[in-house]
């Protein structure tokens, strides 16, 4: 059994101002992120430690079929070189920008490094993404080049056509008509990097609102020097570490946990290849090799429950941590119990790095956002824009004046609209809705346009998800407002069973009970629909908004 991580047990009331640990004070007031006026990753971060701890791990990489590589921080920057070389040898200069459409092949970190190495513009996607989405990446970044696999490859030369696209085509394995073979990096490299501005652009990641087309969200070559408190603080990593992030390397949460928290820590990281790996087989790995470190979505960790964990032994795992979406209570309460680990949650998007957390010297109270992070000034702001007091719901809001947190995002490209409406005098509005309690601790609500109001009732959907997981029947639930001609709308919940239930009227009757004796009464889902499984962005959040658009009738 993994040894309790050290996160203390809970006290309450007044006691709570006072074990909040001098620890997280004193980070809090001392900690003061880097902030030079140039900086390139791979040059004042990979190139020292290869420098100075060449043997450590770097990345530690595996696939499904077990094949395993172990690349050292000085075999890394070597890799980096070979990779800016090839860019280079391809017509891919600085500001140029690369379509990057992998998962965890180990080209994924190759071509990241290779590109803020010769100050080229990477923007990450999911393997997931259909023709269509290709079309408009390919579009809307008027890219220089694209490197992706086999299975991406036919879909992308159909967009490009679509899209009147004509730039480079780089295979990461393999071969292919009309596309140049990564394999060829091994006869090009260069140690140079480029001289970046920490505000010039260096990553573009594509985030969905809730109308219109993705947004593309802008990070400079500063963006890494956020990271630090996400990885001392959130992820608490360092030399001797290997921290294995789950999520999707197409996704911002890649950049966290699957690149820039743990090296600019010294830490390694841990990358397991493979399609589709099933929650037992993601414990069987966790056993098996040195992780350190955990970080996983919300999703896996209620998978991970429903399996047998009192015959696994984690002994060399000391520290979990959860994003993406909040984590329910129980399912915190039921991995502690079980493994002895109590997983910290943290907060943050695309836009930023970490917010808000449940970080080192610091009590957890299950359930809750935690605490801002060190070099974050973060509130609850009412409605005239000041912040609110304790206990009552407003806008989670980052104050970026005087000046921003590092790693704040530059802009939404090419869209000065929407840029501008998520800044309001001194703050960021991040469009989610909290409250803080008498210690400072936030807790979520919901995305803004999440919350149902019904009645005149506000109703968060996390609340009564939270709610519902409680029942043993119910192995995950996404809660949305349903149209109601007398309510204006009212909650429903989409329910997965959990193995050994069927769906009744019955069971439905049982669940809403279950609600009104859970939470306040008023909250209980007066529709109750039984589904399979549940719309997911690859990250493993759950879809509401899709949700809800079908719920409305706008899909």
């Amino acid at each position: 059994m993994a040894r309790l991580a050290n996160c203390g047990s809970r006290p309450s009331g007044a006691s709570m101002k006072q074990s909040i640990a001098a620890e997280y004070l004193d980070k809090r007031r001392s900690f003061t992120a880097r902030r030079p006026e140039r900086f390139n990753f791979v040059g004042d971060v990979i190139h020292d430690l290869a420098r100075t701890r060449p043997t450590d791990v770097a990345l530690h990489w595996t696939s499904a079929d077990g094949t395993e590589e172990i690349t050292t921080f000085a075999e890394l920057k070597d890799r980096a070189n070979r990779a800016a070389g090839f860019l280079l040898a391809h017509g891919v200069k600085r500001g140029d920008v690369v379509l990057l459409i992998l998962s965890r092949e180990q080209a994924w970190w190759d071509i990241v490094l290779g590109c803020i190495q010769i100050g080229a513009i990477v923007s990450p996607g999911t393997v997931q993404l259909m023709k269509k989405d290709l079309a408009y990446r390919l579009g809307a970044t008027n890219a220089a080049a694209v490197v992706t696999n086999g299975a991406v490859a036919e879909r992308l030369d159909a967009a490009a056509m679509e899209a009147g696209w004509n730039g480079a085509r780089i295979l990461a394995e393999g071969a292919r008509e009309g596309w140049l073979p990564y394999a060829a990096v091994h006869n090009q490299q260069t140690e140079e990097c480029a001289d970046t501005r920490v505000d010039e652009d260096a990553l573009w990641y594509f985030t969905s609102g809730t109308t219109g087309n993705p947004k593309m969200t802008v990070h400079g070559h500063g963006y890494p020097l956020g990271h630090e408190t996400t990885g001392k603080f959130w992820l608490r990593a360092g030399p001797g570490d290997l921290v294995w992030n789950v999520s999707d390397t197409g996704w911002a949460k890649g950049a966290w946990s699957s690149l820039f928290a743990p090296w600019i820590c010294g830490a390694g990281i841990f990358a397991l290849h493979a399609d589709a790996v099933d929650p037992a087989r993601m414990l069987d790995w966790l056993e098996r090799f040195p992780v350190t470190v955990l970080c996983a979505p919300p999703t896996a960790y209620r998978m991970f429950i429903k399996q047998d964990l009192d015959t696994r032994n984690f002994s060399r795992l000391r520290h979990c941590v959860s994003a993406g979406e909040p984590l329910n209570p129980e399912v915190i309460e039921h991995w502690r119990r079980k493994t002895g680990l109590q997983i910290c949650e943290g907060y943050g998007q695309t836009e930023t790095t970490i917010l808000c957390g449940n970080f080192a010297g610091m009590e957890i109270k299950p359930g809750s956002m935690g605490l801002p992070a060190p070099g974050v000034d973060l509130h609850v702001i009412g409605e005239d824009g000041n912040p609110a007091p304790a206990g009552e719901e407003g806008a989670v809001a980052v104050r970026v004046k005087p000046q921003r947190p590092a790693g704040m995002f530059v802009e939404y490209k090419n869209d000065p609209e929407r840029t501008a409406q998520c800044f309001s005098g001194e703050w960021y509005l991040t469009g989610d809705r909290a409250y803080t309690d008498d210690d400072g601790y936030f807790w979520f609500v919901g995305r803004a346009d999440d919350v149902i109001i019904s009645a005149g009732y506000r109703i968060g959907p996390f609340e009564v998800e939270s709610a519902l997981i409680e029942h043993p029947a119910v192995a995950e639930s996404a809660v949305v407002a349903s149209p109601d001609e007398t309510r204006g709308e009212v909650v429903k919940a989409f329910v997965v069973l959990a193995k050994g239930h069927s769906p009744s009227d019955q069971l439905a009757k049982e669940l809403q009970e279950h609600v009104k004796t859970t939470t306040a009464p008023y909250k209980y889902p007066r529709k109750v629909e039984f589904v399979d499984s549940l719309p997911k962005t690859v990250s493993g959040k759950i879809l509401r908004g899709l949700l809800k658009a079908r719920e409305w009738g706008k899909v």
